[in-house]
């Protein structure tokens, strides 16, 4: 046991920061447009609605490449997958500084889901190819933490830029923003296909003893965990789609996504509701509560490993943070409780949305859990098109954003109360996860 925990500390400083610094340039390069719209809807003539369809409709061509994508993987292996997701993605992401009509922004929109998807599921299968179901939880955790931090520094970061570069050499600052953050991820692409290996027997890095460790964890582990794989890939499919505990695990997570994504997307917009108009400004400021929301990712999946208790800490986090967005709209326009009422909603929402992917694996039947997790993933998916596209709407039909936040706010306490009344609490209970 020794030996193997040792060997296991080794994958995890060697995988874990390079995978993680990569999925926070993929989140930076996707909610960058809410810091954007800052200026870009003035230079184009956005409406709400078309930034709304344009944050959003990034999610409808990710949805429907995730899975291809996902098997490609499993044939070229991660390092040409992730060589060839991340160095379109950062071209595609910075040619966004080219576009100049609603059309061509859904467009490019368009594009950036068709390079990006795929990374986050294949991410989550290549960590099976190296850890145990009983590691898998805590790597996935600290793998996951990059969405908060993603938006601790990228506020500060795209504000900075926009405002500092706003002008040169006839670009604007949303222009720059999108060249410089998206660039980077071209180089980080090469970075993975050097130094990543596709499997634990491919890895140099690895002493031929150590391999063996790894080898023998991962043959344990999949001899206590696939006592159905002589079902065919249709029939898990046809079973899975038949299996009301994945429609319930979707709907979940689309409450969970439609918050994130509220939050992500339409955060700068609300600082500069309330009076702060240098997009520096905002950037910074937006850095706040994604600081707690860090702190929340940490301590509620902490507290829910530590407790044993999956249900309470995901449902009760998610109605914490509806009733917290859901005042919002009636704080007087005070930047300071503004702040501090999104702070506590972002370490409520992105710590339940952190844990509750503990939920599905314990949850889900053996003979479907693999094919039922990825139809969670896609079908859940579409709450970040759904979201942005509902409060553009809203904000343009009626002139304020607060109707909308309070829809989403609903949205979340319906995914709260879904798991507490309708997820049987033996069914979640923890074992050895």
């Amino acid at each position: 046991m020794a030996a193997e925990h040792a060997v296991y500390r080794k994958i995890t400083a060697r995988l874990v920061p390079l995978l993680f610094l990569a999925y926070l340039m993929a989140f930076l390069d996707r909610i960058n447009v809410g810091y954007a719209k800052l200026q870009m809807s003035a230079d184009l003539g956005f409406s709400e609605a078309v930034y709304g369809l344009g944050a959003g409709i990034f999610f409808v061509s990710y949805l429907l490449f995730e899975v291809p994508s996902n098997l490609w993987l499993e044939r070229v292996g991660v390092r040409i997958t992730l060589l060839r997701i991340m160095v379109l993605w950062g071209l595609v992401s910075a040619s966004t500084m080219l576009v100049s009509t609603p059309e061509q922004f859904y467009f490019v929109r368009l594009l950036l889901g068709i390079c990006e998807a795929g990374f986050f599921p294949g991410i989550i299968l290549y960590l099976t190819y190296w850890f145990p179901s009983t590691r898998r939880g805590k790597v996935t955790g600290q793998f996951m933490l990059a969405i908060p931090v993603a938006g601790i520094i990228g506020g500060p970061i795209s504000g900075w830029i926009m405002s500092s570069m706003n002008g040169i050499h006839g670009l604007s600052g949303w222009q720059w923003m999108f060249l410089i953050e998206g660039l980077p991820t071209v180089v980080l692409g090469c970075m993975c296909y050097l130094l990543l290996a596709n499997k634990p027997a491919e890895a140099k890095w690895l002493t031929d003893e150590e391999k063996q460790v790894v080898i023998e964890t991962m043959a344990k582990d999949a001899d206590s965990s696939t006592s159905s794989s002589h079902v065919g890939a249709l029939s898990k499919l046809r079973l899975a789609l038949s299996d009301s505990k994945v429609w319930l695990l979707a709907f979940i997570y689309f409450t969970t996504a439609c918050a994130n994504y509220t939050f992500t997307f339409w955060m700068p917009t609300i600082i500069k509701g309330l009076g702060v108009t240098d997009v520096s400004h905002i950037g910074a400021l937006s850095a706040i509560p994604y600081i707690f929301a860090a702190l929340g990712v940490l301590f509620v999946s902490a507290s829910s490993d530590r407790r044993k208790e999956r249900r309470w800490h995901v449902g009760g986090s998610l109605i914490l943070g509806a009733v917290g967005l859901a005042c919002t709209p009636f704080l007087n326009n005070s930047l300071v409780a503004t702040l501090a009422v999104l702070s506590f909603v972002g370490f409520f929402q992105f710590g339940a949305g952190i844990a509750y992917w503990a939920l599905p694996s314990t949850y889900l039947n053996k003979s479907t859990a693999a094919v039922g997790i990825g139809l969670v993933s896609s079908i859940g998916v579409i709450g970040g098109f759904v979201s942005p596209v509902l409060i553009g709407f809203i904000k343009d039909f009626t002139g304020s954003l607060d109707n909308g936040i309070v829809t989403i706010a609903l949205l979340m306490l319906a995914g709260g109360l879904a798991i507490l009344l309708a997820l049987p609490a033996r069914a979640v209970r923890v074992g050895h996860d």
